[in-house]
């Protein structure tokens, strides 16, 4: 006979662990603007980790493009890239 416990551990936190410099960059600038929620918790040469609220963390899908909305752009910018010549 097994016995199970039914408990729900909510963490309010999430570390964040990059190598990435521009994401460093940006958290870094957290970090200084917002120390209360935003926390450096290690560094090395070429590391951070960092700790701020769950709810703070998102993840978006990507955006969708349709042909002809690329081909748009791509006009767009060789206009932009012709005109500077």
């Amino acid at each position: 006979m097994y016995r199970y416990s039914l408990s729900t551990v909510y963490e309010q936190t999430a570390t964040v662990y990059t190598r990435d410099k521009s994401v460093m960059r940006r958290l870094d600038q957290l970090v200084a603007d917002y120390p209360d929620s935003y926390k450096l918790l290690n560094q090395t040469d070429i590391d951070k980790t960092y700790s701020m609220p769950k709810s703070y963390v998102t993840y978006r899908k990507p955006r969708a493009v349709s042909d002809e909305q690329r081909e748009q752009a791509r006009q767009r910018m060789a206009k932009l890239n012709s005109a500077d010549d």
